[in-house]
């Protein structure tokens, strides 16, 4: 089969058409593929040969963007097999078979029906087969072939990244490079010139130039200086086919910003400056500014500043503000226009950051001239000292004079000063000042124990001029005098053990002073001369203001005296020396061998029985728990108190309880006491409901006919020893209350129910006799009988 292209269709495709004559044989002879074997189509044994192939191939052309009406030619499929009597059919399958691309199944021809676009897709690879119209059988083997899109000149250059923003140091040479573009071109760079770009420059003559190849920017210009002009806007265009006519372009903008160097050195703008400050600034405090300019930007315009020469470099100092970049001048001493009225000041101002490439641009620092001239102002009184420290002895009387202040008026005026001490509302006034000398005084007594430092502050101004003050703070500290005896330092617990032996130490104590060290240790202990002499214990002065307490005797008993008591005497160092008393406790405890304590008091007696506390607690919760048990024991008796068989039936229990008071005599309805009061009533058994009865016959039945003759007492034992004898009642005892009253007695009833309706002969104005107690009983008595009566 040979496959047929179209050439030299139009002059843009002289390229294709010479490209398809190299390949020689392309539409004159066959190109033979060499096979190892072949399988014949209709399953014959196979043979092995070189066959012929019948396919004659080419790479097919389709040009992109076609815009004509009709569907574009590709080119033609044809097979050696094909006699033109139309019984040959061609299929072609692959990309964009049947929707881009077209073929006559008869004739072999192709055709595009679709604009390509060769940006979007480059080539198509598609399978020509040939095979028979009538069996559908293929006539040979199938063949890959490619449809390539012919390129034209239709995009155009393109900056993807732009636009740019770039810097580049003023002064620099001229040639140095700024920055590098690139356009890129979707056409095809293999054929042609559509995708061959180059640059030009069309904004930013004569600053800037670029390479028409490599689309390298550099400077034109030798020493562009950034403060002449800092920001150029540069416009660059890329165009296609090399930049002929009729080729497309883009173009991009590069903004260049000349960034700083230091090329310019400080200047001050006056060479001489005048500066006016009053006597009256304070010390520390900034008096003035003075700037220098430079041209520079950023750590390039920094600067230091500093005084090089003058009469006032050792009272005016000057720093540097960073932000401002201003000189800060300060006052290092106090001004005093009476002494020096005016000072000069020469103050340079240099660069810290230099490049030495411009050093001949320098030198890169200036210096002026600043005359400054002292103010005359009316100034508060200056005291002599800044602060003043005095002493007084407590217990002073009131009026003592603790100290002097002193202070001037610094102005010739030399005006007289005032003397007044700040108080606060709450403070306590221990001290008065004279207004007139400065002379302070005490106002109170003192007490260095309570209060040993007081810090006032005393307060000058001018008799002229009120309103200027100065200020200076006092500092009085309060000397001791021995006016505190000493004492313990603590309360102290003192143990005598009972098997101590004469001369042994039980104790050590110290004391203490309020007063100051001058006038408190050394501390002297001794007993009182004026007591006799302790059997017991003594003391022993150990010389470095501690005591020791010794026993004097052997062994101490507490069923004797458990509780001793030492009187003691202490003394300070001070003159006069002060001495005070105090009484040590001394308590006898029972000791092991090596002197620990084991216990004092009532709990020795039973430590000595061999009981220890551990036995004790031991002791008290066997106790408790006994306790617990019978408790526990009480309360399940109690419980176990209820009968085991509880019937609403069982007449021996039936016990009625009413929440009303009854009738009396005549309510018989809850129980039938007929039996009770009439023993002969009973006449048949009665079986018990709460057990199966076994029918047997009593002596009970044999004696009904006695039951006359038995009065109630008998009866109720019979029936008890019935119950007790009875082997069907459950084993325990039960306990049968009945309500039977007794025959009527001769005495008549002692119940008051019948009182009110009975007649009485009482007499009760006997009452009345009996006293105020009985009144009104008297009373109540009386009425009843008077209303008796009628």
């Amino acid at each position: 089969m040979k496959i047929t292209s179209t050439s030299c269709i139009c002059p843009v495709l002289v390229c294709l058409c010479f490209v398809q004559r190299c390949y020689g044989t392309a539409h004159h002879s066959s190109i033979k593929v060499t096979r190892n074997q072949t399988k014949h189509i209709e399953g014959e044994t196979e043979v092995h040969h070189r066959p012929k192939r019948g396919w004659v191939w080419n790479q097919f052309f389709v040009l992109e963007e076609h815009m004509g009406p009709d569907p574009q030619y590709v080119g033609k499929l044809h097979s050696n097999s094909d006699k033109g009597d139309g019984s040959v059919k061609y299929i072609l399958t692959g990309e964009g078979a049947g929707t881009i691309f077209i073929i006559d199944d008869t004739t072999g021809d192709i055709h595009s029906t679709k604009s390509l676009d060769r940006e979007q897709k480059t080539h198509y690879v598609l399978h020509a087969q040939a095979i028979d119209r009538r069996t559908n059988k293929p006539l040979e083997p199938e063949s890959e072939f490619i449809i390539k899109v012919q390129d034209i000149n239709d995009n155009a250059p393109k900056f993807t990244d732009g636009p740019y923003i770039v810097t580049v140091p003023e002064m620099s040479d001229m040639g140095t490079s700024v920055l590098q573009v690139t356009a890129t071109d979707a056409d095809d760079p293999t054929y042609g010139n559509s995708a061959r770009v180059v640059y030009s420059i069309l904004q930013g003559q004569p600053y800037f130039s670029v390479d028409p190849k490599t689309g390298v920017i550099r400077t034109a210009l030798h020493n562009m200086d950034r403060e002449a002009r800092e920001h150029y806007s540069v416009v660059i265009q890329a165009k296609d086919m090399a930049g002929q006519v009729g080729g497309l372009s883009g173009s991009t903008t590069v903004n260049i910003t000349l960034t700083d160097v230091n090329d310019n050195p400080p200047r001050f703008p006056q060479k001489h400056y005048q500066l006016y400050v009053p006597e009256s600034a304070q010390v520390g405090s900034a008096v003035g500014k003075i700037k220098a300019n430079d041209a520079d930007t950023g750590s390039n315009a920094d600067m230091t500043y500093s005084i090089i020469n003058g009469d006032g470099m050792g009272i005016f100092s000057i720093s540097t503000d960073k932000e401002t970049r201003e000189g800060i001048l300060s006052l290092k001493k106090p001004l005093n226009y009476e002494k020096k009225k005016s000072y000069t000041l020469n103050i340079e101002g240099a660069n810290t950051h230099l490049d030495f490439r411009f050093s001949h641009l320098g030198p890169f620092k200036d210096a002026t001239m600043l005359k400054i001239i002292v103010g005359d102002v009316d100034e508060p009184p200056l005291f002599s000292m800044p602060s003043y420290v005095m002493e007084v002895y407590e217990n002073a009387k009131i009026g003592t004079v603790v100290g002097t202040v002193l202070a001037q008026d610094p102005d010739s005026a030399n005006s007289l000063v005032r003397y007044f001490i700040n108080y606060n509302a709450e403070d306590d006034r221990f001290f008065n000042i004279d207004a007139n000398t400065g002379t302070i005084k005490t106002t109170k007594v003192l007490d260095r124990e309570e209060t040993p430092w007081y810090n006032i502050t005393v307060t000058a101004s001018e008799n002229d001029n009120p309103d200027l003050l100065s200020h200076v703070t006092v500092g009085i500290r309060v000397l001791d005098v021995n006016d505190n005896p000493p004492e313990l330092a603590r309360e102290y617990d003192i143990v005598v053990c009972e098997n101590s032996k004469p001369g042994q130490v039980i104790h050590t104590i110290s004391a203490t002073d309020k007063d100051d060290f001058a006038n408190g240790p050394r501390f002297n202990f001794f007993l009182d001369e004026h007591l006799p002499v302790n059997p017991n214990f003594t003391l022993k002065d150990n010389e470095d203001n501690t005591a020791s307490i010794l026993t004097r005797r052997r062994r101490f008993s507490r069923t004797v005296q458990d509780v001793y008591y030492l009187p003691i005497m202490i003394s300070d160092g001070g003159i006069p020396s002060l001495s005070s008393s105090s009484t040590l406790t001394i308590r006898v405890c029972a000791c092991e061998r090596d002197g620990r304590v084991r216990t004092c008091h009532a709990e020795a007696f039973l430590s000595s029985a061999g009981l220890s506390t551990g036995a004790l607690i031991a002791i008290l919760l066997c106790v408790l728990i006994l306790l617990a048990i019978v408790v526990l024991f009480i309360t399940l008796r109690r419980s176990k108190k209820e009968p085991l068989i509880i019937s609403e039936e069982d007449v021996r229990e039936n016990v009625v309880t009413y929440d009303d008071e009854g009738g009396g005599e005549e309510d018989t309805e809850a129980f039938d006491i007929t039996a009770l009061r009439n023993p002969s009533a009973a006449e048949e058994l009665k079986y018990r409901r709460d057990i199966r009865p076994e029918v047997k016959l009593t002596p009970r039945h044999q004696t009904l006919s006695t039951l006359e003759s038995i009065d109630v007492q008998e009866f109720i034992k019979q029936r008890l020893a019935e119950a007790d004898l009875d082997p069907s009642v459950p084993p325990y005892d039960s306990l049968q209350t009945y309500a039977y009253e007794g025959q009527r007695s001769e005495a008549g009833s002692i119940s008051s129910l019948d009182s009110a309706t009975t007649q009485s002969d009482q007499d009760y104005h006997y009452l009345g006799d009996w006293g105020p107690e009985f009144k009104k009983l008297a009373e109540l008595y009386g009425e009843i009988e008077s209303e008796r009566t009628t």
